[in-house]
């Protein structure tokens, strides 16, 4: 379930490649730098914890698919809108800070989904419970926090003063109810093709785990 550039996306070296943000000759060095590079494989271990130790009921089963359902909605959403502007530069960057869509309510839908989809499928699990969805949702609330510390240092510096009055009326990870309004939002659409393109590998990933859950409830 590899995260994609929330929000805006400024220009970065070898991103495409998987290889995050480079912001200069100390950034390989930074320990945020190394969880982005890597945010897109620390899932796996807690979700093969999950899996191996799933004790999966009715009940949990039908909470944590909702919570799944919500988590990718999200996560759609937010991709159709990124995607709209980081492919109209032809490579990675952006031409402004996106405050379309779900980034009128929260700065990283993204990862707001994501942390919703983990949630969702310990709940389905019900593996381990309390301790091993704790402990999970403790390590992305951790890991995510500095990852976006990472990315808006560079946002601030790439788009200045248009970024940091989007960060000023608009919420980190908790959503506000009302919707932000800027003039940029007239122009910013989404892109719904594009955005289920890109949420493929996401969308089969999920289906693995809920069919592996499936699973494991039905011979229980």
């Amino acid at each position: 379930m590899r995260q994609q550039w929330r929000g805006a996306k400024p220009s970065c070296k070898d991103d495409r490649a998987g290889r995050g943000l480079v912001t200069g000759s100390t950034a390989l060095s930074d320990f945020r730098q190394k969880l982005f590079r890597y945010r897109g494989y620390t899932p796996i271990p807690f979700l093969l914890a999950m899996v191996t130790f799933a004790k999966p009921t009715v009940v949990t089963m039908l909470i944590g698919a909702a919570l799944v359902l919500l988590g990718e909605l999200l996560r759609f959403w937010g991709v159709a809108y990124a995607g709209s502007l980081t492919r109209a530069t032809g490579s990675v960057g952006a031409p402004e800070v996106i405050v379309s869509g779900p980034y009128a309510h929260v700065r990283n839908p993204l990862y707001v989904g994501n942390i919703a989809l983990y949630l969702g499928i310990g709940v389905m699990s019900n593996a381990l419970v309390p301790w091993l969805p704790m402990v999970a949702l403790a390590y992305f609330l951790f890991q995510y926090a500095l990852i976006v510390s990472l990315e808006e240092e560079f946002l601030e510096k790439e788009f200045g003063a248009a970024y940091l009055e989007f960060k000023k009326n608009v919420p980190r990870f908790i959503p506000r109810l009302t919707s932000y309004t800027h003039p940029a939002q007239e122009r910013q659409k989404p892109q719904w093709s594009e955005g289920l393109r890109s949420e493929t590998r996401t969308l089969q990933a999920i289906g693995l785990v809920l069919v592996i859950l499936a699973v494991i409830w039905y011979r229980s």
